[in-house]
């Protein structure tokens, strides 16, 4: 899967929730100041490309619609931070959160009894 700038990333976070949009709809969730049409509408078109939405023509109107789901994204942006930084290891990283105060104990047992939950329904 190809990964996504941090502008077509935040875009697609918006394509996600709306589900079925416009350019104009994207551009109302956006803060201000808002963008030019034109600079979002290219975006779409590049995600487009990407392959990450795809569109239904209302004479001159685009109705966009995502083709990856928001989970899909995730799992293949965490399998790649977890390569990229922890050298594919997930016990590396999970011991990187906790050093860093980023993941606490209560946390960290709620994930151990999610693991312990999961495998005990295979």
């Amino acid at each position: 899967m190809q990964k996504l700038t941090k502008v077509e990333e935040e875009i697609m976070y918006h394509i996600w929730a709306l589900e079925r949009c416009t350019v104009s709809d994207i551009i109302k969730e956006l803060g201000s100041p808002k963008p030019p049409h034109s600079t979002i509408s290219s975006i779409v078109r590049i995600l487009e490309k990407k392959k990450f939405v795809a569109h239904k023509a209302y004479g001159r109107t685009h109705e966009y619609f995502p083709i990856i789901a928001k989970k899909e994204y995730s799992k293949s942006s965490l399998q790649n931070l977890v390569k990229n930084y922890f050298d594919g290891s997930v016990n590396k990283m999970v011991s990187f959160l906790v050093e860093e105060k980023d993941l606490n104990l209560k946390e960290l047992g709620a994930l151990i009894e999610q693991l312990e939950k999961e495998e005990g329904d295979d």
